[in-house]
């Protein structure tokens, strides 16, 4: 055995294998064919724009302390809006897959979904419970709204997966 073959064996077992698709067909016929696509394809951007009117919000509060009552409203509108889209998410995975959460597809997505909505869930407890000062209140909406950044990033990769997979087998 040559070096040049060993090297060889070696850079192909580095080589990216084929991964199974993100949905089979049976699958993508009911993600294809379920109202509860557009309803996501609708609140996924809309939570997006809540967020980044919530973000302009809490940092004007951070950097100037006023308009602290517009940005609270603002988290407790964005977190509502979280919970739809979590409670949506939810059915629209039952259809595709047939579970409610955790589908292998999209398991980890949801698990850090959860970590998402515990941390703005957190902010509202604190908020209600007064556990909080108002300046570590936004702090921990900001550390939600980082998770939350995170979180969708998970998804709008595999958006990008789903349409590479879709790319490959036109």
């Amino acid at each position: 055995m040559s070096i040049f073959s060993t090297e060889t064996t070696r850079l192909e077992s580095l080589a990216p294998r084929p991964s199974k698709a993100l949905y089979s067909d049976a699958e993508r016929a009911r993600r294809d064919s379920t109202k509860w696509t557009l309803v996501q394809g609708v609140l996924a951007p809309f939570q997006f724009v809540v967020f980044l009117i919530s973000l302009a919000l809490v940092i004007r509060y951070l950097m100037t302390g006023a308009g602290y009552d517009a940005a609270t409203a603002s988290i407790i509108v964005k977190t509502g809006v979280l919970l739809l889209i979590m409670v949506t998410g939810a059915i629209w995975e039952k259809v595709v897959f047939g579970q409610y959460l955790f589908a292998p597809a999209f398991f980890w997505e949801d698990v850090f979904s959860f970590a998402v909505i515990a941390l703005h869930l957190l902010y509202v407890f604190a908020l209600l419970t007064g556990a909080l000062a108002a300046r570590d209140l936004m702090f921990l909406a900001l550390l939600a709204y980082a998770a939350y950044v995170i979180n969708a990033g998970q998804f709008v990769w595999k958006l990008r997966v789903a349409r590479r997979d879709a790319e490959q087998r036109a």
